[in-house]
């Protein structure tokens, strides 16, 4: 009797226990099943693209796809306007229009129903001033910056501490942003792991390089720089329209700013981005022109301008077209170093042919030293002398001969360029990479009086 009654307890502490674990591989099963709720998180970004005096571009990516939300207004803690993408999306790209000219926002971005990132003295823009009216502006350009490591942090933190609390108003850089092969994980570890407090706040505008033209095709619009990357091609921001985003130009105030790619597109004189390059100077009023690209024209640094046809050819059918429509400065990378040229003019051909003519100033352009280089007009005047510069050098250092005539200085040192335009003046420094920062070199160009008339 005890044995039949101890049989029937172990047989239902049996059945409670095989219930028990029936209904926990039940609960198992159906979590499993279940969509998973992940938490929405800004995991690139937000940073600035094709700032204008009325729009703006914010682009950001997320864990997870949701729709998209831009909030902004004048006054930080206030954002009372917004512009929007329903589209659910990691890869968010809003387009805000509308917006005042020289106007700094305030803004967040997340999703209809949150934000994720923003709203804060961080997080701003001020969008570009009207067309021809000159205001103070600050430019950072770095080139060949994309080695994501303690060098590109060193020349980071010591422009950071130049310009303090003075955010820079363009940002250029000049290619190789993302080495060795442009993917889309080096542009996350060498530009939005490496900027990310400047780029909440100026707007970027990049060059194609051949580092990340390895995984770029300029001819098919697609790879990682052109999907990471939102460029004006249809004057979205000034100039005549590229219809690519492989060149473009835009302007900022009286400046007017040419990108060419140098990397993967035709360069000869009856090329289509050459073509574009004289209509868009012939269509150009802005007081101040800057051109940017890769592969620089003149340089023995890493690079010999002398011995390849990518740079020579940059040389030979570009630059006539840029001085006869009175460039100002040229800025490059590719060489790893710093070079910078005197005021000069009309040179084309191998260093071996330049001669003292070609000097328009055979000063070294400072203040401190020989002097400001000037140049008689405001705009538009035709071979009145350009100086080149290339700045390599804001990833690592390569050395090289370092000895081309056209140079005034050339260095083997880490470093940035900073330009402050003024009204008729530019200031160009070369910093190093220490905090606070060592000005290595720089020069001055002075303008006269603008007697153009401007193009309607």
């Amino acid at each position: 009797m005890m044995s039949s009654l101890h049989a029937d307890g172990r047989s239902d502490r049996l059945r409670r226990a095989s219930f028990s674990l029936v209904l926990a591989f039940c609960f198992l099963i159906l979590g499993a099943l279940a969509p998973r709720v992940e938490a929405q998180t800004v995991v690139r970004g937000p940073y600035l693209q094709s700032g204008t005096p009325s729009s703006i571009i914010v682009r950001w990516r997320t864990d997870t796809p949701t729709d998209s939300l831009v909030r902004f207004g004048t006054t930080q803690g206030s954002l009372s306007q917004t512009a929007s993408g329903s589209l659910s999306t990691t890869e968010h790209v809003v387009s805000i229009g509308g917006l005042a000219a020289d106007t700094k926002y305030f803004y967040s971005v997340g999703t209809s129903s949150a934000e994720l990132a923003g709203n804060d003295n961080e997080h701003f823009f001020i969008t570009s001033p009207i067309a021809r009216e000159p205001k103070p502006t600050r430019i950072w350009v770095i080139g060949d910056s994309g080695t994501a490591n303690a060098n590109a942090m060193a020349v980071r933190n010591a422009f950071a501490d130049f310009t303090g609390n003075r955010a820079p108003d363009l940002w250029l850089m000049l290619g190789d942003n993302a080495y060795s092969d442009g993917t889309d994980a080096q542009y996350q570890a060498a530009v939005f792991d490496m900027y990310p407090g400047i780029l909440r706040h100026t707007v970027l505008w990049p060059t194609l390089g051949n580092h990340d033209g390895h995984t770029a095709s300029s001819a098919s619009q697609s790879g990682p720089y052109y999907d990471i990357f939102t460029l004006p091609t249809g004057a979205d921001a000034g100039g005549v329209p590229s219809g690519t985003e492989a060149y473009y130009s835009f302007d900022y105030g009286n400046i007017h700013i040419i990108c060419l790619n140098s990397t993967d597109v035709d360069r000869s004189p009856s090329g289509s981005m050459l073509t574009w390059l004289t209509m868009d100077l012939q269509n150009n009023d802005k007081p101040w022109v800057i051109a940017f690209w890769h592969h620089p024209p003149y340089s023995k640094g890493s690079h010999d301008s002398d011995s390849s046809g990518t740079l020579s050819a940059m040389r030979e059918n570009a630059l006539p077209i840029l001085e006869d429509y009175g460039v100002d400065l040229v800025l490059s990378g590719h060489s790893h170093s710093y070079e910078r040229s005197y005021l000069i003019d009309s040179h084309y051909g191998t260093s071996n042919t330049f001669v003292e003519a070609m000097k328009k100033d055979p000063g070294d352009g400072s203040e401190l030293g020989d002097g400001a280089y000037q140049k008689p007009f405001l705009s538009g005047a035709s071979h009145e002398g350009a100086v080149y510069a290339v700045a390599g050098s804001s990833g690592k250092t390569s050395g090289g001969s370092l000895d081309h005539p056209v140079m005034v200085v050339s260095l083997n040192n880490l470093g940035s360029m900073v330009l402050d335009i003024d009204g008729p003046r530019l200031d160009a420094r070369f910093l190093d990479h220490n905090v606070p920062a060592n000005v290595l070199d720089d020069f001055t160009i002075l303008k006269g009086p603008d007697t153009n008339a401007p193009v309607i």
